[in-house]
Protein backbone atom coordinates (compact mmCIF):
# COMPACT_ATOMS: atom_id res chain seq x y z
CA UNK A 1 0.00 0.00 0.00
CA UNK A 2 1.32 3.42 -0.95
CA UNK A 3 2.25 5.80 1.87
CA UNK A 4 1.29 9.50 1.55
CA UNK A 5 4.75 10.46 0.31
CA UNK A 6 4.76 7.57 -2.14
CA UNK A 7 1.35 8.72 -3.34
CA UNK A 8 2.57 12.27 -3.94
CA UNK A 9 5.60 10.94 -5.81
CA UNK A 10 3.39 8.70 -7.92
CA UNK A 11 1.01 11.54 -8.75
CA UNK A 12 3.94 13.79 -9.67
CA UNK A 13 5.31 11.06 -11.94
CA UNK A 14 1.96 10.65 -13.74
CA UNK A 15 1.61 14.39 -14.21
CA UNK A 16 5.16 14.55 -15.57
CA UNK A 17 4.29 11.82 -18.08
CA UNK A 18 1.19 13.73 -19.14
CA UNK A 19 3.11 16.97 -19.46
CA UNK A 20 5.29 15.30 -22.08
CA UNK A 21 2.51 13.18 -23.58
CA UNK A 22 -1.00 14.55 -22.85
CA UNK A 23 -2.58 11.61 -24.67
CA UNK A 24 -1.03 8.88 -22.47
CA UNK A 25 -4.08 6.80 -21.57
CA UNK A 26 -2.32 4.69 -18.94
CA UNK A 27 -1.19 7.75 -16.96
CA UNK A 28 -4.68 9.23 -17.20
CA UNK A 29 -6.13 5.92 -15.99
CA UNK A 30 -3.68 5.77 -13.08
CA UNK A 31 -4.63 9.29 -12.03
CA UNK A 32 -8.29 8.29 -12.20
CA UNK A 33 -7.73 5.31 -9.90
CA UNK A 34 -5.97 7.38 -7.27
CA UNK A 35 -8.49 10.21 -7.43
CA UNK A 36 -11.23 7.61 -7.03
CA UNK A 37 -9.51 6.09 -4.01
CA UNK A 38 -9.35 9.56 -2.43
CA UNK A 39 -13.04 10.16 -3.09
CA UNK A 40 -12.27 12.97 -5.54
CA UNK A 41 -14.94 11.84 -7.95
CA UNK A 42 -15.13 14.80 -10.38
CA UNK A 43 -11.36 14.60 -10.92
CA UNK A 44 -11.53 10.82 -11.27
CA UNK A 45 -14.35 11.03 -13.82
CA UNK A 46 -12.40 13.54 -15.88
CA UNK A 47 -9.26 11.37 -15.79
CA UNK A 48 -11.10 8.17 -16.75
CA UNK A 49 -12.91 9.95 -19.59
CA UNK A 50 -9.57 11.18 -20.91
CA UNK A 51 -8.16 7.66 -20.65
CA UNK A 52 -11.13 6.28 -22.59
CA UNK A 53 -10.81 8.97 -25.25
CA UNK A 54 -7.11 8.22 -25.74
CA UNK A 55 -7.01 4.46 -25.09
CA UNK A 56 -8.12 1.51 -27.17
CA UNK A 57 -9.66 -0.98 -24.73
CA UNK A 58 -10.31 0.90 -21.52
CA UNK A 59 -13.06 -1.40 -20.22
CA UNK A 60 -11.73 -1.17 -16.65
CA UNK A 61 -12.01 2.62 -16.83
CA UNK A 62 -15.70 2.20 -17.66
CA UNK A 63 -16.16 -0.16 -14.69
CA UNK A 64 -14.49 2.36 -12.41
CA UNK A 65 -16.77 5.07 -13.76
CA UNK A 66 -19.67 2.76 -12.91
CA UNK A 67 -18.41 2.48 -9.34
CA UNK A 68 -18.19 6.26 -9.02
CA UNK A 69 -21.66 6.78 -10.45
CA UNK A 70 -23.02 4.21 -7.98
CA UNK A 71 -21.46 6.16 -5.13
CA UNK A 72 -23.15 9.27 -6.53
CA UNK A 73 -26.51 7.47 -6.78
CA UNK A 74 -26.69 7.74 -10.58
CA UNK A 75 -27.86 4.24 -11.47
CA UNK A 76 -28.63 4.91 -15.12
CA UNK A 77 -25.01 5.99 -15.59
CA UNK A 78 -23.85 2.88 -13.73
CA UNK A 79 -25.72 0.79 -16.27
CA UNK A 80 -24.37 2.69 -19.25
CA UNK A 81 -20.77 2.54 -18.01
CA UNK A 82 -20.87 -1.22 -17.45
CA UNK A 83 -22.62 -1.80 -20.78
CA UNK A 84 -19.70 -0.04 -22.42
CA UNK A 85 -17.26 -2.22 -20.46
CA UNK A 86 -18.79 -5.51 -21.60
CA UNK A 87 -19.19 -4.23 -25.15
CA UNK A 88 -15.40 -3.79 -25.23
CA UNK A 89 -14.65 -7.02 -23.32
CA UNK A 90 -17.59 -9.45 -23.58
CA UNK A 91 -15.93 -11.95 -21.23
CA UNK A 92 -15.48 -9.47 -18.37
CA UNK A 93 -17.52 -11.08 -15.59
CA UNK A 94 -17.19 -8.16 -13.21
CA UNK A 95 -18.86 -5.84 -15.71
CA UNK A 96 -21.89 -8.13 -15.96
CA UNK A 97 -22.00 -8.54 -12.17
CA UNK A 98 -22.01 -4.77 -11.70
CA UNK A 99 -24.64 -4.39 -14.39
CA UNK A 100 -26.84 -6.97 -12.67
CA UNK A 101 -26.47 -5.25 -9.31
CA UNK A 102 -27.44 -1.89 -10.79
CA UNK A 103 -30.50 -3.38 -12.49
CA UNK A 104 -31.49 -5.01 -9.19
CA UNK A 105 -31.25 -1.66 -7.42
CA UNK A 106 -33.51 -0.20 -10.11
CA UNK A 107 -36.08 -2.96 -9.64
CA UNK A 108 -35.45 -4.38 -13.13
CA UNK A 109 -35.50 -8.04 -12.10
CA UNK A 110 -35.36 -9.75 -15.49
CA UNK A 111 -32.47 -7.60 -16.71
CA UNK A 112 -30.68 -8.19 -13.41
CA UNK A 113 -31.10 -11.96 -13.64
CA UNK A 114 -29.80 -12.06 -17.22
CA UNK A 115 -26.70 -10.00 -16.36
CA UNK A 116 -25.94 -11.90 -13.15
CA UNK A 117 -26.34 -15.26 -14.84
CA UNK A 118 -23.92 -14.12 -17.55
CA UNK A 119 -21.41 -13.07 -14.88
CA UNK A 120 -21.70 -16.48 -13.22
CA UNK A 121 -21.34 -18.25 -16.57
CA UNK A 122 -18.08 -16.39 -17.16
CA UNK A 123 -16.83 -16.77 -13.58
CA UNK A 124 -18.72 -19.37 -11.50
CA UNK A 125 -16.85 -18.30 -8.36
CA UNK A 126 -17.96 -14.67 -8.35
CA UNK A 127 -19.58 -14.63 -4.93
CA UNK A 128 -21.36 -11.28 -5.10
CA UNK A 129 -23.08 -12.26 -8.35
CA UNK A 130 -24.53 -15.38 -6.69
CA UNK A 131 -25.59 -13.35 -3.66
CA UNK A 132 -27.25 -10.64 -5.73
CA UNK A 133 -28.98 -13.25 -7.88
CA UNK A 134 -30.44 -14.90 -4.78
CA UNK A 135 -31.66 -11.49 -3.61
CA UNK A 136 -33.33 -10.77 -6.95
CA UNK A 137 -35.20 -14.07 -6.72
CA UNK A 138 -36.32 -13.08 -3.22
CA UNK A 139 -37.55 -9.75 -4.57
CA UNK A 140 -39.52 -11.59 -7.24
CA UNK A 141 -41.02 -13.94 -4.66
CA UNK A 142 -39.38 -16.97 -6.30
CA UNK A 143 -38.40 -18.59 -3.00
CA UNK A 144 -37.36 -21.95 -4.44
CA UNK A 145 -34.82 -20.36 -6.77
CA UNK A 146 -33.65 -18.04 -4.00
CA UNK A 147 -32.96 -21.07 -1.80
CA UNK A 148 -31.25 -23.01 -4.60
CA UNK A 149 -29.08 -20.02 -5.51
CA UNK A 150 -28.21 -19.36 -1.87
CA UNK A 151 -27.17 -22.98 -1.42
CA UNK A 152 -24.96 -22.79 -4.53
CA UNK A 153 -23.36 -19.65 -3.16
CA UNK A 154 -22.45 -21.37 0.10
CA UNK A 155 -20.95 -24.33 -1.75
CA UNK A 156 -18.51 -21.82 -3.26
CA UNK A 157 -18.03 -19.65 -0.16
CA UNK A 158 -19.12 -21.61 2.94
CA UNK A 159 -17.95 -18.87 5.31
CA UNK A 160 -19.75 -16.00 3.56
CA UNK A 161 -21.77 -14.62 6.48
CA UNK A 162 -24.18 -12.49 4.44
CA UNK A 163 -24.96 -15.51 2.28
CA UNK A 164 -25.97 -17.49 5.38
CA UNK A 165 -28.16 -14.64 6.56
CA UNK A 166 -29.92 -14.30 3.21
CA UNK A 167 -30.42 -18.04 2.90
CA UNK A 168 -31.87 -18.06 6.41
CA UNK A 169 -34.43 -15.48 5.30
CA UNK A 170 -35.29 -17.50 2.19
CA UNK A 171 -35.82 -20.62 4.32
CA UNK A 172 -37.97 -18.56 6.70
CA UNK A 173 -40.20 -17.47 3.82
CA UNK A 174 -40.38 -21.08 2.68
CA UNK A 175 -41.52 -22.12 6.15
CA UNK A 176 -38.41 -24.21 6.86
CA UNK A 177 -37.71 -22.64 10.24
CA UNK A 178 -35.13 -25.18 11.42
CA UNK A 179 -32.86 -24.42 8.46
CA UNK A 180 -33.55 -20.70 8.83
CA UNK A 181 -32.31 -20.87 12.44
CA UNK A 182 -29.31 -22.98 11.43
CA UNK A 183 -28.15 -20.44 8.84
CA UNK A 184 -28.90 -17.30 10.83
CA UNK A 185 -26.90 -18.74 13.72
CA UNK A 186 -24.04 -19.53 11.36
CA UNK A 187 -24.15 -15.95 10.04
CA UNK A 188 -23.81 -14.69 13.61
CA UNK A 189 -20.91 -17.05 14.31
CA UNK A 190 -19.17 -15.57 11.28
CA UNK A 191 -19.59 -12.03 12.60
CA UNK A 192 -22.74 -10.87 10.80
CA UNK A 193 -25.45 -9.03 12.76
CA UNK A 194 -28.91 -10.10 11.50
CA UNK A 195 -31.82 -7.69 11.69
CA UNK A 196 -33.28 -7.76 15.23
CA UNK A 197 -36.83 -8.14 13.88
CA UNK A 198 -35.80 -11.22 11.92
CA UNK A 199 -34.27 -12.79 15.03
CA UNK A 200 -37.46 -11.94 16.93
CA UNK A 201 -39.57 -13.66 14.27
CA UNK A 202 -37.46 -16.81 14.56
CA UNK A 203 -37.46 -16.96 18.35
CA UNK A 204 -40.74 -18.89 18.79
CA UNK A 205 -39.47 -21.63 16.49
CA UNK A 206 -36.40 -22.16 18.67
CA UNK A 207 -38.70 -23.17 21.48
CA UNK A 208 -40.91 -25.41 19.39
Amino acid sequence: MLKPQDFEDFMAEQRKILAGNPGCASAQYNLGVFYMQQGKYPEAIAAFEEAIANGGRMFEAYVNLGYIYFQLGELEKVVEANKQAVAIEPRYARGYANLGFAYAQMGKSEEAIAALEKAIELNPRIVQAWNNLANVYLQKGDIERAVATGRKLLEIAPDFALGHNNLAYAYYLKGDYARAIEHVDRARELGFTPHPEFLKELEPYRQA
